[in-house]
């Protein structure tokens, strides 16, 4: 295998791939990046055999072949390479070695032989539609902060996609929670994924497809069974197993009675909750908001630190209410809204609060109150 590449393409195409690859590893070759010369093409390839990345690149090659090396040392050697310049890759005729040459450097990398790189084998694939990438990036942005951390309950550990209908429209959906916070999110049902199951898409998939999607402008082909999802886009696909397990009736969380609006500016309301937040303690991050009729509260205390309190003046004409929040969660949701002003509604101090984004009734968020 022989080929010459500019920098810039095989930098970017390596940043894509290397980031799929665990820094540590237990099986040698998922180390590796696959590299694979073709007529005309550089085409990578690495996987965690849970996630697996495929990305083809323009590169002049003089042999065709293939051989595999470490992904995140060859990334760093072509990440500290001269802008603009023309990079040669060889593998050594045994395949146990590749030569990296650029000017007036040379590297030799260990290789492992590419028939020990695992195939991801993604069976039949019977749902296939395409989503604006605009409408996955919205998503995706939008709830991937409410993704649980918490292993035992894995099947929080992603975002569930699913078709549903919402008053007389069809949608589909992204809705993500960790049993504090709740987030979801519709867009347009695309044609063809009317019938998709639900499905859960796992948090290192979701970061992945995110990356790719900031270059990508146009619509992604998604590709799905009840157990691997792939998506496409331009040159790059990317195959992922999902969650087995069962996402909860969310519905059930989401309020329905809270009759108590609290209209707050947004910008003005998080940089309150962020300065009082900071004498809350650093485990619970308590805040409370003691809401009336045209002023909200703001107030945090800490045996160890003090006290804090700000006042701002909202849009509310219920009876008073006084209600705690974790600010962190509270933070979170309000980086979501994309208007001017957000929406609280509220029953009481022990029920969930229901958050609207004043200009956009597409995304919905519920956060459970804390005792303070």
């Amino acid at each position: 295998m022989k080929l010459t590449i500019e920098r810039a393409a095989l930098l970017k195409a390596l940043a894509h791939v290397q980031s799929v690859v665990e820094r540590r590893n237990t099986i040698p070759i998922l180390s590796n990046v696959l590299i694979t010369a073709q007529k005309g093409r550089l085409a990578l390839a690495a996987t965690d055999m849970d996630l697996a990345i495929t990305e083809s690149v323009e590169a002049s090659a003089s042999k065709t072949g293939s051989t595999t090396a470490p992904a995140h040392t060859l990334y760093e050697i072509v990440r500290k390479l001269p802008d603009g310049s023309q990079v040669e890759l060889e593998a050594a005729s045994d395949g146990g070695s590749l030569v990296i040459r650029a000017g007036r450097s040379r590297f030799t990398l260990q290789c492992l032989p590419p028939a020990d790189f695992p195939a991801m084998t993604e069976g039949d694939l019977p749902h296939r539609f395409q989503l604006p990438a605009t409408d996955l990036k919205a998503i995706i942005d939008r709830t991937r902060f409410a993704i649980s951390n918490e292993e035992t309950r894995y099947y929080l550990n992603g975002i569930y996609f699913h078709a549903a209908t919402s008053g007389a429209t069809q949608v589909l959906r992204g809705v993500a929670t960790d049993g504090h916070r709740l987030a979801r999110v519709e867009v347009p049902l695309p044609k063809g994924a009317g019938e998709i199951p639900g499905v859960i898409v796992p948090r290192k998939t979701v970061g992945e497809v995110r990356k790719l999607l900031d270059e990508s402008d146009g619509s992604v082909d998604v590709e799905l069974s009840d157990t691997r999802i792939r998506f496409s886009s331009g040159n790059i696909t990317l195959v992922s197993k999902l969650i087995d397990g069962t996402f909860p009736d969310y519905e059930r969380v989401i309020p329905t009675g809270n009759d108590k609006v609290l209209n707050v500016p947004c910008k003005e309301f998080a940089s309150a909750v962020d300065r009082v937040s900071t004498i809350s303690t650093e485990k619970s991050r308590a805040i409370k908001l003691a809401v009336a009729k045209g002023v909200v509260t703001l107030s945090a205390t800490s045996p160890d630190a003090g006290s804090a309190t700000e006042e701002i003046e909202v849009e509310y004409k219920d009876t008073a209410l006084e209600i705690g929040f974790n600010s962190r969660y509270l933070l979170d949701i309000t980086e979501q809204i994309a208007g001017s002003e957000a929406r609280f509604l509220m029953a009481d101090a022990g029920s969930p609060t229901l958050v609207r984004d004043g200009a956009d009734e597409s995304a919905l968020y519920v956060l459970m109150p804390m005792r303070v």
